[in-house]
């Protein structure tokens, strides 16, 4: 099934209403999902890893770097989901 839009007796000006609307639908709901995530959430390793799209070899690396702190319990170790954001740095163009 394809999914077609007709657009008959639209001005520019109510099209370009019609789209404003729609994104910034889509940006309250995003805006909403982020606050829902607890900043000071507890992630496992594998978790880390799915969150980051990195591979465990990449967070061993960038664990002993220092690049992010690893906190341990037993033989486990957990990443605070806030810290591994605020590592992330933008890059110079």
């Amino acid at each position: 099934m394809t999914n077609s839009i007709l657009l008959q007796n639209v001005s520019p000006e109510a099209l370009a209403d019609i789209i404003k609307e729609g994104v910034k639908s889509q940006l309250e709901d995003f805006k909403k999902n982020l606050q829902t995530h607890n900043p000071d959430e507890l992630l496992t390793r594998e978790e880390t890893c799915k969150f980051l799209q990195i591979d465990s070899s990449t967070l061993w690396h960038w664990t002993n770097k220092g690049k992010v702190t690893a906190y341990g319990i037993g033989n486990r170790r957990y990443y605070k989901k806030a810290e591994l954001l605020d590592c992330l740095k933008p890059l110079k163009k």
